[in-house]
């Protein structure tokens, strides 16, 4: 995939790929712009800051962030820059809301292919397996973090991973990801994490972008 509006050496909020109010009423507008308009562009700030003047001022973010996660020295700028990739990723793991449906049955996007759900059904049995198993995984990840569907080889696996920490630093490959911190979903879920991962299962889930990660 082209990452040009999550990896780029301009360190900029990048664009929302819909309106604020697309995600309603599942995700507030009050919501996306605090989260959003707030958080995600105060790490974009804070980075800039950290790196003015030193060498990494010019690198993409995907390079800062593999260059840093290591490093304790530089845990400032490694948890600003994945941050600012994290968030831009699950904007884009997003798409506008649906009509809630009749029935509670979670679907997939028509655009899913056949390769990724034969994938998915072979690895997690069906993809209603898959929801529960990623729900799971969301609700269990304790304290702030990220949730993702990613792939490994040849194989799909959903990981957890804690405050910044993301796949590209471990050499795989994100698809789709829920972010589970509590500014996330607070404003409108308040302690409810797990009704707030469903919401977006059921109906924000942007199997288009995964589908793109996937090739």
């Amino acid at each position: 995939m082209n990452y040009s509006l999550i990896f780029n050496n301009m360190f900029t909020l990048p664009l929302l790929p819909y309106d604020q109010a697309a995600l309603e009423p599942y995700i507030s507008v009050r919501t996306l712009d605090f989260h959003y308009g707030k958080h995600h562009q105060a790490y974009i700030d804070n980075l800039n800051k950290l790196v003015a003047g030193t060498e990494l001022e010019k690198e993409t973010l995907e390079s800062i962030i593999k260059k840093t996660a290591s490093d304790p020295a530089q845990t400032a700028i490694f948890n600003n820059a994945a941050q600012a990739c994290n968030h831009a990723f699950f904007w884009n793991s997003l798409r506008p809301a649906e009509a809630p449906a009749e029935d509670s049955q979670l679907k997939a996007a028509p655009a899913i292919t056949p390769e990724l759900s034969t994938l998915i059904d072979s690895t997690f049995g069906s993809l209603d397996n898959f929801y529960a198993e990623f729900k799971a995984a969301a609700v269990s990840q304790f304290g702030s973090g990220w949730v993702w569907l990613v792939k490994d080889g040849k194989t799909l696996k959903i990981i957890k991973t804690a405050n910044a920490d993301n796949p590209w630093v471990r050499g795989l490959k994100p698809l789709l990801t829920i972010d589970v911190w509590e500014h996330a979903y607070y404003l409108d879920y308040q302690n409810r994490r797990a009704d707030f991962v469903e919401a977006i299962l059921r109906h924000l889930l942007n199997w288009p972008f995964a589908e793109i990660n996937f090739r």
